[in-house]
């Protein structure tokens, strides 16, 4: 037996089967080796069935840790399963701007996605993660569904923090949930699929943000802006369905650290106004703290969190 493409003799044993005949080992390692990877329109390799390369595992990751993070809050000292808003953890996490502005404590930023008022809080933004995360993922690939993940974290709180009164507290993952809404969207559009049902979706989250008090507003907007941002600069800031292009990872790292860039240039612009304003300056008196803030940080007059959590 011979190989069909190089007509050296073959052992029965080596011998690979072809649509005409049969292959050596070496051929056939040729031959694989000059077939180009399909990729999505993201760049990220095309990933399909139950192998690990297509299973959501920063999805279901992140699933797990806001679980994890919310059970750790709960069963700590003065919380529960129904309300975890009076534990230390809650309170050293979630989003307080003055703590920002007053003591630097910039990690809260991201820390407060993580955070959860109750299991329905909870419930609604993992079960919206849990819908959403997993095709997003595959489309964009891990390291860029998580970047645009947390971005659009990091762009709730930020917006939540220029625009927010100084004295509330916000705590929850529907920044980066909006955020993702926003890719989904874009996905959607420039695939050219048809887009309306997903935009049912999105207005019915606007009207339950704006109808239901002790929503974050700004934390919403916020993270489908840069969510949507985030995205388009991914995808090359194109939005034409007909034949799109993918983009090099350069400029995909580049539109990101752009991104990125005015965030946390709008972050220590805000945090150095509210340092230097006065308390009675900014608008929103104290009134009912959830609780007193950890034993690491001391708020002046005037600075103290201003009554309950708000989710986002």
């Amino acid at each position: 037996m011979r190989c069909i493409r190089c007509d050296r003799p073959i052992c029965p044993e080596c011998q690979r089967p072809s649509a005409v005949g049969f292959q050596c080992p070496d051929d056939v390692a040729a031959g694989a080796s000059s077939v180009r990877t399909p990729r999505t329109l993201f760049g990220s390799p095309v990933r399909s069935g139950l192998g690990s390369g297509a299973f959501p595992f920063v999805t279901y990751g992140l699933i797990a840790v806001n679980v994890l993070v919310y059970l750790i809050a709960a069963f700590g000292p003065g919380g529960n399963l129904l309300d975890d808003t009076g534990t230390k953890l809650f309170n050293q996490w979630d989003l307080w701007p003055n703590a920002i502005g007053v003591s630097h404590e910039y990690y809260r930023l991201l820390t407060s996605a993580f955070l959860h008022l109750s299991l329905v809080h909870i419930g609604l933004n993992m079960y919206a993660l849990y819908v959403l995360g997993p095709g997003l993922e595959r489309a964009m690939g891990r390291w860029r569904f998580s970047a645009v993940y947390l971005l659009s974290a990091l762009g709730g709180s930020v917006c939540v923090l220029c625009f927010g009164a100084p004295n509330s507290a916000v705590a929850g993952a529907s920044t980066a949930i909006f955020g993702l809404f926003a890719a989904a969207w874009l996905l959607t559009r420039v695939t050219g699929a048809s887009t309306r049902p997903l935009t049912v979706v999105i207005v019915i989250n606007v009207v339950f943000t704006l109808s239901v008090p002790g929503i974050s507003k700004l934390g919403h907007l916020g993270g489908f802006i840069i969510g949507g941002l985030a995205t388009l600069a991914l995808l090359g800031w194109q939005l034409r369905p007909a034949n799109p292009r993918i983009v090099s990872l350069r400029t995909q790292l580049a539109g990101l650290a752009a991104i990125l860039f005015v965030l946390l240039a709008a972050t220590v612009i805000r945090a150095d106004s509210l340092n230097s304003a006065p308390p009675q300056n900014l608008g929103v008196a104290v009134s009912a703290p959830i609780a007193p803030p950890g034993p690491t940080v001391s708020y002046p007059q005037g600075y103290a969190p201003l009554g309950r959590t708000t989710s986002v």
